[in-house]
């Protein structure tokens, strides 16, 4: 076999560095006694093995390829005093750490590990307890943030930082996190081509999942459940969203899933339960809507206005108090073949779908957005008598948001 001059080049490169390459251990009883030590003796990709002890260590700077590993997981405290690991150099690898006491700053925003203008860098099997940020990507592209646990104690929005947070990153595979306790668990900002699988995001301040400016990202198979307001998803275009689980996200002003200034997206195959309100949406259009549970919801779905070109097919609405809400009497969405357990029509016929169709906006939904303090007359007598009426002759509702061939069964 003949390789051509190019590829001859690359081999004996990788061959080289490979020969070169060296192990370095870290220990209390080792001839090298510190994480920083071990970097500033390190060579482009040398490995450093951290052994299990107490490292009381910060502002590690690393600025050149390295794999740094812990056995047993090593702990670096950094003793409140500012940032711990800073990456600035491409090919770094962390792996087996646990990072705790990141210092707090009003001006800075120290975080346990930053990863700074790098490319294709691994961060993995890692925890980090008492931090301000947890992982932080600046401008970083082509990496993977995998199987990492993150617990903070934030009380303060204010005082307090994001679990994971990219910003102006690409190309980055966010997977198998548990993240808590933080002011968003995960935030990204002007972040596209974004992975967000697997994780779970529980008991943070603010939002379980938090982003603005940031297209062409999915999110698949997380788990949202008990945070300050649920997840924001703002001025951002090209999102899918499957298979993910919002779940008891309340209070006055909580929300399964906010949706701002949001088109063309797919949000399919989730799951939304226990929540103030399933999705609350605003100015967000050409979104397709499928395949979604929502599940004991104060509002399953709440329309703010501006909304086009939307459809809704094939969800099921389970025991919510409300299951649609408009502020809005012109409607230029569809609603088709969903299950509703409001409906009480029939199927004469027997094809699974209903004869009648089903008017998902209840007159007392627009008078609760009017007037919040009604709220207390829901299931009353009174209100079950001008819900009929509205539905005889739409008045305040749209007349034509109707779902016409309404499923018979809950859609499996």
């Amino acid at each position: 076999m003949h390789l051509k001059p190019k590829f001859l080049l690359i081999a004996l490169c990788f061959l080289s560095t490979s020969l070169w390459a060296k192990t370095i251990t870290v220990c209390s009883e080792c001839a090298v006694k510190s994480i920083a030590s071990a970097i500033k003796t390190a060579v482009a990709y040398d490995t450093i093995v951290i052994k299990k002890g107490t490292y009381y260590e910060y502002n590690l700077l690393i600025d050149k390829p390295l794999v740094l590993i812990g056995e047993n997981f090593p702990v670096i405290d950094g003793q409140d005093k500012g940032e711990i690991i800073r990456i600035t150099s491409d090919n770094v690898t962390i792996d087996g750490l646990f990072i705790i006491n990141v210092g707090t700053s009003y001006t800075s925003d120290y975080a346990a590990i930053r990863v700074v203008r790098s490319d294709s860098f691994l961060i993995q099997n890692v925890v980090l307890e008492k931090l301000f940020f947890g992982i932080y990507l600046e401008k970083s592209n082509n990496g993977r943030v995998y199987h990492n646990k993150i617990i903070g104690d934030a009380k303060d929005e204010y005082n307090s930082g994001n679990g994971i947070q990219l910003w102006y990153s690409k190309n980055v595979v966010v997977e198998k996190n548990i993240v808590q306790g933080a002011r968003d668990g995960i935030y990204l900002e002007f972040s596209d081509n974004i992975i967000i699988n697997d994780n779970i995001s529980t008991k943070n301040l603010r939002y379980g999942l938090h982003f603005m400016f940031s297209d062409d990202d999915v999110y698949t198979n997380n788990i949202f459940e008990s945070n300050g307001a649920g997840v924001a998803v703002m001025f951002s275009k090209n999102i899918k969203m499957t298979g993910n689980t919002f779940k008891k996200n309340w209070g006055t002003a909580a929300f399964g899933l906010l949706l701002k200034e949001i088109n063309d997206a797919d949000i399919s195959e989730n799951t939304f339960e226990e929540n103030t309100i399933g999705i609350n949406i605003e100015g967000s259009n050409r979104i397709t809507y499928a395949n979604n549970n929502f599940i004991n919801n104060g509002w399953a779905i709440k329309v703010l206005g501006a909304c086009y070109d939307n459809s809704f097919t094939k969800n099921n609405f389970l025991y919510n108090s409300f299951d649609v809400s408009y502020n809005s009497n012109i409607n230029d969405n569809v609603f088709e073949q969903n299950y509703w357990s409001n409906y009480t029509g029939y199927d004469l016929d027997k094809n699974g779908i209903g004869d009648i169709p089903y008017r998902p906006v209840k007159l007392f939904s627009y008078i609760v957005n009017k007037t919040p303090e009604s709220i207390v007359l829901l299931r009353s007598l009174f209100m079950d008598i001008i819900d009929f009426s509205e539905k005889v002759t739409p008045v305040f509702t749209p007349d034509n948001l109707v779902d016409a061939k309404p499923s018979m069964k809950r859609i499996e």
